[in-house]
């Protein structure tokens, strides 16, 4: 009877042990496919904003739609400059002719509204640069924030 094909009794309770359990075949079993990202249509924006934040440290530019949805950004520290030479104008010429080029050739970006907060060297090289990369400035604001009133006064000296 050995010689037939129907397992016996005892070999199908061995033949159930050795099938893995869903446990392991998870723990086993290579990793799933992670879909891949859908990239974002570039989409062309021929008009737009121009952001211009000039502190003391840094420069950043950033060139938004017309709703203020950043399209693409570059800073003086990303550009290469390090310590005291990210707050030049140089660098921040630099940054900025790096966005604009970036905001033309990927969104045929060619006029702008530009706001310019902070009051660091950047701020004239930067809107400078924007002429240079044949950006037409439309208008010009100054969003620097005033301080109304300014910080709490020391208290009164006793003598």
């Amino acid at each position: 009877m050995a010689d037939t094909d129907t397992p016996t009794p005892t070999e199908e309770k061995d033949t159930v042990a050795q099938e893995p359990t869903a446990k392991t075949d998870a723990a086993t079993a290579a990793p799933a496919a992670i879909p891949a990202k859908k990239r974002k249509a570039k989409r062309s924006v021929p008009a737009g904003q121009v952001h211009i934040l000039a502190s003391f440290n840094n420069t950043i530019v950033s060139f938004t739609d017309p709703s203020g949805g950043v399209l693409t950004w570059a800073s003086a520290g990303g550009s290469g400059f390090r310590g005291s030479k990210k707050g030049t104008a140089y660098a921040a010429q630099v940054a900025a002719e790096q966005a604009g080029q970036a905001a033309k050739q990927l969104h045929g970006f060619s006029r702008a509204d530009v706001y310019i907060r902070g009051i660091g060297l950047g701020r004239d090289a930067a809107v400078r640069s924007l002429q240079n990369l044949d950006i037409k400035v439309e208008s010009l604001h100054d969003v620097t924030g005033i301080p109304h009133g300014g910080v709490r006064p020391r208290k009164a000296r006793r003598v």
